[in-house]
């Protein structure tokens, strides 16, 4: 994949990216919807912030955050509500990460296809990419219910990569969980660890593995 300059992502490359923490900022949007389950049910809400640092977890993480003691049957009752609260309301506060869309435009000039993996539901997942903007270059759009298992298992980007006509050997995946890097590594992709996403109090990018770890997006194109 390297080319006389050096550069992991020239032409030829496929990049596939997480979507929520690493391509977007969609926290705003989740935790608001998050708070408003909380007023419904009449449950303290907890401090935005931390809420926001669980959104890598899903829909299922947000509530468990904010809802400790309750049972599964309960805790799926209210991932239900906030699936639907957010699909009303996907993309108010959600923005590109800074940088980021200088880094999609740069690969797409590149001749680096570049798509999206993501355990989002697809259809939250393709209007969100669609309404920040971003589809038009974007390959494909992974969700965590196109294969037969999401992230860490090496499914969703197997699907990817199959679509857009991909090797491995050729494909970096970009994410800000450890499942995100446990699934490329399965998938036999070079792995891209993010630190500016939603990362638990306590767990160390540098410790999942990753082949690279960069704290802003730009560094991804001089890796």
């Amino acid at each position: 994949m390297t080319s006389p300059s050096g550069g992991l992502l020239n032409r030829g490359a496929t990049v596939l990216f997480d979507l929520d923490g690493t391509l977007l900022d969609t926290a705003p949007d989740l935790v608001a919807a998050l708070l408003q389950v909380c007023a419904e049910e009449g449950q303290p809400a907890p401090d935005p912030d931390a809420a926001a640092c669980y959104v890598s977890r899903g829909a299922i993480g947000l509530v468990t955050f904010a809802f400790p003691h309750q049972d599964s049957a309960t805790l799926e009752r209210l991932r239900a509500r906030l699936v639907e609260i957010y699909q009303q309301d996907l993309c108010s506060r959600t923005q590109p990460y800074p940088g980021m869309v200088s880094v999609l435009d740069a690969l797409s000039e590149r001749g680096v296809q570049w798509g999206i993996v993501t355990n989002k539901l697809r259809f939250l997942a393709e209007p969100l990419v669609a309404e920040v903007g971003i589809a038009q270059d974007c390959a494909v759009v992974i969700g965590g219910d196109c294969a037969s298992h999401s992230k860490p298992h090496p499914a969703p980007i197997n699907l990817a990569m199959a679509r857009m006509g991909a090797t491995a050997a050729d494909t970096v995946y970009v994410g800000d969980a450890e499942k995100d890097i446990v699934a490329g590594r399965a998938a036999g992709t070079c792995t891209v660890a993010v630190t500016w996403g939603y990362i638990i109090p306590g767990e160390e990018p540098t410790s999942w593995g990753a082949d690279f770890v960069i704290a802003k997006p730009d560094e991804l194109l001089t890796l």
